[in-house]
């Protein structure tokens, strides 16, 4: 298949699965995600497991405007759709739970949650972002119930498959936390998603590598792939200020997520390969790229090294 839609220039290549094609997949009309934060907190913050969290976090990096816990989910949702029909006529939405970690509660309270997301006009599905080692045996059984009724994915914050790392920044739970979470939603049948960072303290391109291939063989359906980056204001600019260390420049990247998609299944959809920070709060590395600038290079990389997502596996 690849060889074929290389030699055809009528015929879009295939460089990597990615996600927007495939979510225009499952529905017939556009589907647009709708950032929620429904207040919760996180047990790397509240001192469950420890306090602060993450080296490197920081939810203003990536929510909206009307993403705002003051706010009800019906409010947020409601100044969402508003904010997104501006763009487009017609479109449904996905209620995304996007900050902090959207399984820390009781399952009661998760349950009235989604479900008010759920009920809201032009909602038809969930996305459900979440740690590894928030999940247990009861909330998984409801979702996989949900999960028959509407569109959902439980998407969890992987970020690195070496425990060394993961201690590193603080991240509070191990990789075969993440590999155990992950094989038991999937084998419930729920949409399964994973995001990985590039570039932590200590991971070098060739350590980025090593791991390529067992992130690889998780059964991921979604992946999301962003590069590290400092943020004004978190444990990792105090440290980058006093001891800095090296980050990837646009070049370098891409040639890191050029080789390291080889090593991925060509099934696997690919939904993001950068974050984009705001620039008050971004300390490094200073690209000046939108989305879709770097992912214009990147596929224009791909293109004249004829390099593919999978090219190792097969």
């Amino acid at each position: 298949m690849i060889k074929a839609a290389q030699s055809q220039e009528t015929t879009t290549p295939f460089f990597y699965h990615d996600f927007g094609s495939w979510i225009r997949s499952k529905f017939p009309f556009r589907v647009q995600k709708i950032s929620i934060d429904a207040g919760f907190s996180c047990p790397n913050r509240d001192g469950t497991i420890g306090r602060g969290g993450c080296i490197y976090c920081d939810n203003r990096t990536f929510n909206p405007s009307y993403c705002n816990r003051q706010k009800s989910i019906g409010e947020q949702l409601e100044e969402g759709k508003a904010f997104f029909a501006r763009k487009y006529s017609g479109m449904k939405f996905l209620a995304y739970f996007q900050a902090f970690t959207n399984t820390y509660g009781s399952l009661r309270s998760l349950q009235r949650l989604y479900e008010e997301a759920l009920a809201a006009d032009d909602v038809v599905g969930l996305v459900i972002g979440t740690r590894p080692d928030c999940v247990d045996t009861a909330l998984l059984d409801y979702l996989e119930a949900l999960s028959h009724e509407t569109f959902l994915i439980v998407e969890y914050g992987v970020e690195s498959a070496n425990d060394e790392t993961l201690r590193r920044i603080h991240r509070g739970h191990s990789f075969a936390c993440a590999q155990q979470a992950i094989a038991e939603t999937h084998n419930r049948g729920i949409l399964t998603g994973a995001h990985i960072i590039l570039g932590l303290p200590g991971e070098d391109a060739a350590e980025s590598l090593r791991q390529a291939p067992i992130i690889g063989d998780l059964p991921i359906d979604i992946l999301k792939i962003h590069q590290m980056q400092i943020i004004r204001g978190t444990q990792l600019e105090r440290e980058y200020s006093e001891r800095p260390f090296h980050v990837y420049s646009v070049g370098e990247y891409i040639e890191l997520i050029s080789n390291y998609i080889q090593f991925l299944p060509r099934e696997m959809v690919l939904e993001r390969f950068v974050s984009q920070s705001p620039p008050g709060l971004l300390v490094a590395p200073q690209w000046g790229l939108k989305n879709h600038e770097f992912t214009h290079l990147l596929v224009n990389h791909l293109k004249q090294a004829r390099l593919w997502q999978g090219k190792k596996r097969e």
